[in-house]
């Protein structure tokens, strides 16, 4: 039975196989043929758009996140290991930078439901700024986890085709993973070009790792579809959210600079294309489809919350501060879009720092779909 988990293959092994091919891949068209006026659309102002997303990031109320950096593996057995390298340490920024209007509404805002789509850390003393710590490469290798994830948390037995809300999760999953691999690619990219990368590092050459984790001829030949695919669903879940959003803007919840950046993204023409809210129409259409796919969408919930509680199995401070703030945003669209029958979530009664972790997720998506564009171009 197909997995929704390709075994890695090792770079040096991948390396031979591309010395046959001649780099000639490209972005992926080989997505469901409903998917391409969305992606189609998305190309055309993608650029524009990730502008607006970077610079919003760049607000308090969008780069703090209280994460629990210490919470201890519950999946499998591991070495407790300290940070190994400087790139993947972080450390709170101190109280007095942290506004008090965040402090004040994340201590309020620490409800959860018990079967709901998302369970984040609760709230204390220490803040980290994304800004700070920005993601890149930090040569932690985080296949163990991925292993786990798409071979015990995602649906098995389920094909990337198949017209179930299963596949639909386990495709949002994948473009998770997808876009993570971007920020890596991207990194090691970055770090070349300086000459930071040397010798002892596991991955060297940008070229190849992003045809091995990212084109059609890797490890996953969906794995740009399945990009588009969860941009597309965040989109949708920004657009639903917008109401809410703009409510937050004008009661002064979120602050006026923030304001002042988010609202022309709210009003950006993309997050009203038809054509982009074909992934969440697909979605809506599979979980309602008859009553028992209705009632069983308490498995998706139920793994959207085991997605979180694994990122504390990521030996890398930076990555997991990095993974719980993108799960967090991926769990926050799948409320918006589905809540607990299908027909969506209230928006209203998502926190600030689910609101934030959408956004910014959302940038992270825009932003990798951006770098593989590049890429697909320089190779070609």
């Amino acid at each position: 039975m197909p997995s929704a988990f390709n075994i890695q293959q090792t770079s040096a092994q991948f390396y031979l196989s591309l010395k046959s091919s001649a780099l000639l891949a490209t972005v992926s068209t080989d997505a469901d043929e409903e998917m391409l006026p969305g992606i189609k659309a998305i190309d055309k102002s993608n650029d524009e758009l990730e502008t607006m997303l970077m610079s919003l990031r760049d607000e308090h109320f969008f780069r703090l996140y209280s994460v629990d950096i210490l919470g201890s593996c519950e999946y499998f057995p591991q070495e407790l290991l300290e940070c190994y390298s400087e790139s993947c340490e972080i450390y709170p920024i101190d109280e007095e930078d942290i506004p008090e209007e965040i402090l004040e509404i994340d201590a309020n805002e620490f409800d959860f439901e018990l079967d709901g789509w998302a369970r984040m850390d609760m709230p204390s003393e220490d803040y980290y700024d994304t800004n700070q710590f920005p993601e890149e490469y930090t040569g932690y290798d985080g296949s163990e986890v991925w292993n786990f994830i798409h071979n015990r948390i995602c649906f098995q037995d389920i094909n990337q085709d198949d017209e179930d809300w299963k596949a639909d999760f386990n495709k949002a999953v994948s473009g998770l993973h997808s876009m993570i691999s971007a920020q890596i690619v991207k990194g090691i990219e970055e770090k070349a070009q300086s000459g930071e990368i040397g010798d002892e590092d596991k991955w060297t050459d940008p070229v190849i790792e992003y045809e091995r984790r990212l084109s059609p001829k890797g490890e996953n030949k969906h794995a740009i579809d399945n990009l588009y695919f969860g941009y597309m669903l965040l989109l949708s879940a920004v657009g639903k959210a917008r109401e809410r959003l703009l409510q937050d803007c004008e009661s002064g919840k979120i602050d006026s600079a923030s304001a002042d950046k988010l609202k022309p993204i709210l009003d950006f023409a993309l997050l009203d294309d038809t054509n982009i809210g074909t992934a969440s129409k697909q979605l809506h259409d599979h979980a309602v489809q008859d009553k028992d796919s209705v009632s069983a969408l308490w498995e998706s919930r139920m793994r959207a919350r085991e997605l979180m509680r694994i990122m504390n199995c990521v030996q890398c401070n930076k990555c997991r501060l990095h993974g719980k703030v993108s799960v967090l945003g991926l769990s926050t669209a799948l409320q918006v879009l589905l809540g607990k029958n299908g027909e969506g979530g209230d928006a209203a009664r998502i926190h600030r720092v689910e609101l934030a972790a959408l956004m910014t997720t959302a940038s992270k998506f825009s932003s990798a779909i951006r770098f593989c564009t590049m890429m697909s171009k320089k190779i070609s």
